[in-house]
């Protein structure tokens, strides 16, 4: 059977307090983080955000919170997060693979990406990436789980990927790791010190 992300899978991952994954406190504390990172890496506070694989736009709520005017675009393939969500919280329908197809404009100052790529298969995994660096303005947060993490929640569709492999696919894309799932394109900030950032070349564990 295909996996269906309906309401009853949100209901349960998200909304249950006996079996979600999270809650509110720690979607804020992500969002600070993803914004303060973004902000400073900018020295402005941002504008636009794009959120791929956005579920229920959870993420959106939150920064309108924090920046009143931000503009905000989420990316995703539910029908029942489209169908409920889709309006009010400025929803397109489409995937991570796929994200090239929606033609969206490049520099968006903050690129979301959380809790999706651990389910997207290889083949569209490098051309995402590839898409969100394009597409890269400011900072991407990007939840990168790998096969040695000890991780708890929805297993079906997980693919489990050793860091080092999942690092390559960050370097191929030109994507540099700012630290907590957070990732540059270099080429495109300026006065980036090498402390900041830290390639697979640099990694001091050298993986």
């Amino acid at each position: 059977m295909t996996k269906q992300y309906d309401r009853a899978y949100y209901r349960r991952w998200y909304h249950d307090p006996r079996s979600r994954v999270t809650d509110v406190r720690a979607l804020e504390r992500k969002v600070h983080l993803a914004v303060s990172a973004a902000e400073l890496f900018l020295a402005r506070r941002i504008r636009t955000v794009l959120d791929v694989g956005c579920g229920e736009a959870l993420w959106y709520p939150v920064l309108r919170r924090m920046r009143r005017d931000v503009d905000y675009v989420g990316v995703e393939q539910s029908e029942y997060a489209l169908a409920r969500f889709g309006k009010r919280r400025h929803i397109r329908k489409g995937t991570f693979g796929a994200l090239r197809s929606l033609r969206l404009p490049p520099r968006f100052d903050l690129i979301v990406c959380s809790d999706v790529l651990q389910y997207v298969p290889d083949e569209e995994l490098a051309p995402g990436l590839g898409e969100i660096r394009r597409l890269l303005g400011g900072v991407a947060y990007i939840e990168a789980h790998a096969r040695e993490d000890d991780m708890e929640g929805d297993m079906e569709g997980w693919h489990y990927r050793p860091a080092v492999e999942l690092r390559r696919y960050f370097q191929r894309a030109g994507l540099t790791s700012c630290g907590m799932y957070c990732w540059v394109d270099e080429k495109k900030l300026t006065g980036v010190n090498r402390l900041e950032v830290c390639s697979v070349a640099e990694d001091p564990r050298g993986q």
